[in-house]
């Protein structure tokens, strides 16, 4: 490891530390290690520019993103909704069920835990506090644990920008993720009752079953979004990029001509709203570019897989270890800069122990949406105290039992591969 490499780092954890967006931080790194190696510092420019060309699975990300968005400012999130209470609202604690049963759907379309927190989340905390049902801090704790299942079950963002690094099939990805989100779901589902029954919440009037019907036919439409996207896929009529861009296109025409929720100017919003959501991720992905060009270059990963092949260790032990660093990570780091940066020094590791890359980039996925609930940090905490003024305290102090549930699924996740690999296995993958 060079003097430069150091320095680069020592750069890196600087400009993060006293806040320096960590896209700015990594770019600035990386010309200090150019300058310092005596390199063309156009190099840099170079990787963002090759790296971006060749990989034409970054463009789903800005389109399921603008899915996402015309999702959340159209009347198809209320529908869905509307539709989980007609479902579950009838049990114990049954707007807490509603919220884990609204992220599972709602995951099929945006991709994205924060569009999940920010967008159905404040509705659904604003019925949870209505009339002092719920405390709080309980709404917006569920609603953030819940929202963690966004980017496990298809689409997912983080696993698109995993499949970038690690060269795997975005296809097989999106299968693993489903029967894992599930199980994430049916986690916070039992904790939630058992809360409820515990500190004696209200039952929810239940929508007569008459209804259920209608209230079915008027979301169908929506649920059909995630069914598209799949068959699409998987049926062989589109590549993953190409099915993120039948969603937008989809999405647009339910909310503007279908349900009729959409104006100009709304329209204007989404798509300026998403140009700069997409421009940020894509300021991420570039610098991440750049400083894996320099981690490849100082040979770290084969360093680090090499260092692993001396010592006796097992594929299920070097998974815990990674793990438990990651978690420590995700107190501090966003789960873009961890897929991005981090996590590609470990392939090379994984493939020498054998691990499958597709079991691997579930786990990590479902290991990095923990962080986002995990304090201090906890970017979707962050979030939910900003849409509805709900005190970090009150939040912080119910989310651990979440937490703890959802560290006992991904432990699963880890000890049982077949968890993951089941469903793709069904789909001809051989990993």
């Amino acid at each position: 490891m060079s003097l430069a490499f150091l320095l680069c780092l020592l750069v890196l954890f600087v400009l993060a530390g006293i806040g320096t967006p960590i896209a700015h931080s990594m770019i600035v790194a990386a010309v200090v290690f150019l300058a310092v190696k005596g390199q063309d510092l156009g190099l840099a420019a170079e990787q963002v520019i090759q790296g971006l060309y060749d990989s034409f699975i970054i463009l789903a990300v800005p389109l399921f993103i603008v899915a996402a968005n015309i999702m959340n400012a159209g009347t198809i999130s209320e529908r869905l909704l509307r539709f989980c209470v007609a479902l579950v609202g009838r049990f114990k604690g049954g707007l807490g069920h509603v919220n884990v049963v609204a992220s599972l759907i709602f995951s099929g379309m945006s991709g994205s835990a924060v569009a999940d927190a920010a967008g159905i989340g404040k509705i659904i905390i604003e019925m949870m506090t209505k009339g002092g049902r719920y405390p709080a801090g309980y709404a917006a704790a569920i609603t953030a644990a819940s929202a963690t299942i966004g980017p496990i079950i298809p689409p997912s963002i983080p696993m698109v920008m995993y499949a970038l690094v690690s060269d795997s099939s975005i296809g097989f990805l999106f299968l693993a993720g489903i029967v894992p989100g599930l199980m994430m779901g049916a986690v916070l589902m039992a904790m939630n009752a058992w809360i409820a029954h515990r500190r004696g919440f209200a039952v929810d009037e239940p929508v007569p079953l008459r209804e259920l019907p209608a209230v079915t036919m008027t979301a169908f439409p929506a649920l059909l979004m995630p069914v598209i996207l799949l068959y699409g896929i998987y049926g062989g009529a589109t590549t993953p990029t190409e099915a993120a861009a039948v969603a937008a296109a989809y999405a647009l025409i339910l909310a503007g001509l279908f349900y009729r929720a959409l104006t100009l100017s709304n329209l204007y919003s989404i798509f300026l709203h998403s140009a700069r959501s997409s421009a940020a991720v894509g300021l991420v992905i570039g610098a991440a570019l750049i400083f894996n060009y320099i981690v490849a270059s100082e040979n770290i990963p084969g360093l680090l897989a090499g260092s692993l092949q001396g010592l006796d260790i097992s594929p299920i032990a070097f998974l815990l270890i990674i793990n438990v660093v990651l978690l420590l990570l995700g107190c501090l780091l966003d789960a873009t800069t961890i897929i991005l940066v981090i996590v590609p020094l470990f392939i090379p590791a994984c493939r020498a122990l054998g691990i499958d890359l597709v079991h691997f980039g579930v786990v990590v996925v479902v290991n990095c949406m923990i962080g986002l609930v995990t304090p201090p940090y906890g970017i979707l905490l962050f979030v939910i105290n900003a849409t509805t003024g709900i005190s970090l305290r009150d939040i912080i102090r119910e989310i651990w039992l979440f937490v703890l549930v959802l560290l006992v699924a991904l432990l699963a996740m880890i000890l049982l591969p077949d968890l993951v690999l089941w469903l793709p296995r069904q789909f001809g993958y051989r990993g």
